[in-house]
């Protein structure tokens, strides 16, 4: 078992359940979470825009998730884990990198939700790179 894999697929599913309580709770979550004014608007007019945008992102958070466990050796092998884990790292890491650029410009974000979320992108990235080469061998 890879404790850095079941780190990361530990982080990617609790990402998944405050991203249920953003639908469960919708317009406070979304606002304390950062997803923007219009998303949180959305919500309380009862919109199922910002529920479906959230539900792909759970579903991805889950299936990421799988992959980190299942690279640990917690579940079966998942098809092209591999390729899955470089994608899932390299993700995670551009988009930690990438929010860097938007906290002067923050595009109906705040700079907090952008500095906030790059760090954490990063972390689960880096989360996944360890892991990833501690147990290339095996996978």
């Amino acid at each position: 078992m890879n404790i850095f894999l079941i780190i990361a697929g530990s982080l990617s599913a609790l990402a998944a359940v405050m991203h249920l309580g953003c639908i469960y709770f919708g317009a406070p979550w979304y606002r304390f979470f950062g997803a923007g004014e219009q998303m949180a608007k959305l919500a309380e007019q009862g919109s199922n825009k910002p529920a479906l945008i959230t539900s792909g992102i759970v579903i991805m958070l889950c299936i990421w998730s799988a992959y980190a466990f299942s690279a640990a050796g917690l579940i079966i092998k998942l098809p092209l884990l591999k390729t899955a884990l470089i994608l899932i790292s390299l993700i995670y890491t551009v988009r930690g990198v990438a929010g860097f650029f938007f906290i002067n410009n923050p595009i109906g974000r705040s700079s907090e939700f952008w500095i906030w979320s790059s760090v954490i992108c990063l972390s689960f990235g880096v989360m996944h790179f360890i892991g990833l080469k501690q147990q290339w061998a095996n996978l």
